[in-house]
Order: C-alpha cells, then sequence, then structure tokens
C-alpha cells in the first residue's frame, strides 16, 4: 500500500507555481461501484467550478474490492489520495463527496490522512478555525456524504433484497459475510477481530493511530443528504418530509444544522443500543443535514442511486441534489 505516513505537502504546495485550481475534490463511489457512478457529479464539479476545484473520482475500490472491508478499502483510498497529492504539487485544499458505503471508505481513510495541529506550548494545541489539524497536510474543506449508513445496516430494514423483513435480516447478519465480505460484517456491526469493538464503534472516536474524530473536525464543514423514503440502505431516524416548495431544488425537504454536543458520559451507556453510540459518537463534531424526498418521482425505488445520479438518463431527477451541493460548497 506504501508508506502512508509520508511527510505533509504544504512545502511542496507553496514552492508550486501560483496559478490554476488548488482545491482537490475526492469522489467516492459505495459498494460494487466504479468510477462511472460519480461522471455525471463530476461533470457538475468541474462544469461550474472549472477554476476553482480539480475533481478526481476514487478507483482503487472498484467492483469486486469493496467487499474487502471498510478499513481495507479506507486503507487504498487513503494511500490513493497520498498519490494524487503529490502528483499534484500545487494542491493546497481538500474535500470528500462520498455515496453510500464510500462515505465510510472516506471517514476510515481521513482518519489515516489526518495530520494533528500545530502546537502553542509544551501542553496545549491551538484549535481555531485556522489551526484544527490537517489532511494529509491540506486544508479540510467540505466532508460531504449522500445516503450513507453511518449507524449500520444491522435492524434497519436497509438492504432492498432483504425486503426489509426483520426475520429474513436476522439471519443474513449470521452469513453476511459470504454475501459482501468483510464490507458486510463492517455493515452488519458483526466483526469481531482480535476481540475489538465493531469497526463503526471504533470510528466515532480517536483509536490510537486513527484519527477518526479529530480528522472530521479539521473539515470546516459536515455535510449528510439524505433520502427519507424509498432508500432501505439508509439509516434515517428523520422526519418524512414528502413536499417542498423550492423550485430550484424541487426534492430538498428540509434542511438543518445540527451543532456538535459534549461527549455524554452519562451512566446509562451501557444499557444504550451500539447504535446509539454510534450517533452519540458522530454528534461530537456538528452537521449539515440535508433530508431529500423522490416520493414523486418515477424512479422513487431506486431513490438511493437517483440522489447521487448514478444514472444520467434513469437517475436524472437528482440532479437538483447534485445543483444544491454545488451552490452550497465552500471553495
Amino acid at each position: 500500500m506504501g508508506d502512508l505516513g509520508g511527510g505533509d505537502c504544504q512545502e511542496a504546495a507553496a514552492a508550486a507555481p501560483a496559478g490554476g485550481p488548488d482545491h482537490l475534490v475526492v469522489m467516492v463511489h459505495g459498494i460494487v461501484g466504479s468510477t462511472a457512478d460519480w461522471k455525471f457529479g463530476a461533470e457538475q464539479f468541474e462544469k461550474l467550478l472549472s477554476d476553482k476545484v480539480i475533481v478526481h473520482r476514487s478507483n482503487s475500490n472498484m467492483h469486486k474490492l469493496t467487499f474487502d472491508g471498510i478499513d481495507v478499502m479506507g486503507e487504498r483510498l487513503a494511500q490513493e489520495v497520498i498519490d494524487e497529492i503529490n502528483r499534484r504539487p500545487q494542491i493546497k485544499k481538500i474535500s470528500f463527496v462520498a455515496h453510500s458505503v464510500g462515505g465510510l471508505v472516506a471517514r476510515y481513510a481521513i482518519g489515516r490522512l489526518y495530520r494533528p495541529p500545530k502546537q502553542t506550548s509544551e501542553n496545549s494545541l491551538q484549535m481555531d478555525d485556522g489551526n484544527r489539524g490537517t489532511i494529509h497536510g491540506l486544508e479540510a474543506v467540505n466532508f460531504i456524504t449522500v445516503a450513507t449508513p453511518h449507524l449500520g445496516s444491522r435492524g434497519n430494514k436497509q438492504v432492498p433484497f432483504l425486503f426489509g423483513v426483520t426475520a429474513i435480516e436476522n439471519f443474513a447478519s449470521c452469513i453476511i459475510y459470504f454475501i459482501f465480505g468483510r464490507t458486510g460484517k463492517h455493515l452488519f456491526l458483526t466483526d469481531n477481530d482480535d476481540g475489538k469493538p465493531p469497526l463503526l464503534q471504533r470510528m466515532v472516536d480517536n483509536c490510537c493511530d486513527l484519527q477518526f474524530i479529530s480528522a472530521l473536525q479539521a473539515f470546516r464543514r459536515r455535510v449528510a443528504y439524505s433520502n427519507v423514503g424509498h432508500d432501505r440502505i439508509l439509516t434515517s431516524i428523520l422526519k418524512l418530509w414528502v413536499d417542498s416548495s423550492n423550485k430550484i431544488y424541487p426534492h430538498i425537504v428540509y434542511e438543518e444544522l445540527s451543532k456538535a454536543e459534549a461527549p455524554n458520559q452519562c451512566a446509562d451507556m451501557d444499557s444504550c443500543t451500539l447504535e446509539e453510540r454510534l450517533l452519540r459518537g458522530l454528534k461530537h463534531v456538528s452537521w449539515e443535514k440535508v433530508d431529500v424526498s423522490f416520493h414523486n418521482c418515477k424512479m422513487r425505488s431506486a431513490a438511493h442511486s437517483v440522489i447521487q445520479v448514478k444514472d444520467p438518463v434513469m437517475h436524472c431527477e437528482g440532479a437538483d441534489v447534485i445543483q444544491h451541493m454545488i451552490d452550497h460548497f465552500v471553495v
């Protein structure tokens, strides 16, 4: 995989000639996906932000490689990002746009790529907006996930071919390794590597040399686009908002800024479900939540793909979501 601990690129970027985009946007596909999945989204970013961003569609975890596990994919993505940064010494900023399981892979990768803020004294760290740490030496700007199962897929009626039947899901959790490999075990929270907690639980904290939460905190903004219906891949603890009066973004039905919450050390933590622990961990950083509804669309049963516009013909009704993403993108 190469040396993931390579030196930061700030000095190289500073020495590079001025001019041209200096903001790298890494797009990450979901399970059994490929670079083609983000073709439409990448084209729109390049068209509307051409003088500001360079778009890179991740290619290190395509097709069957997405069964290898979120951690293995995250390591591959981290190395891919390092290679791309080294290839473009003018880059100073970085953002991620990730769909479905790709959001979890991106969260793992930034944990690997995170560099802590500079120390201002022997025992203190400067944690203002200008010094929150970096992603491999780059300023972290936007971390955007689209229909990502941040709380896993266990018991949430999220896998389409299981039809939302609890009994079938319970059985599937026992054999999920044979369906989606290690990735399935991570999603169903059944992994137990060397007696460790499930990977998704470890990813809501700083764990050894992987600073997952600090890496998320390094970004200026974190955004979660979520389907509120017709998407069994997505964990959604949201109200079903079905109508929008916005003519520009007809499928954006609700937006909210969820502020960061202090770590909760309550005595009943042991009684919490694993999903509740994951949610509490994720709330340690602020999130912009954007609810999307395709309830009136012809392809509403494929909302998980429509929200990404995986196919520009079949899933064209999701174009306003991509437009919303671009219009609110911090460059």
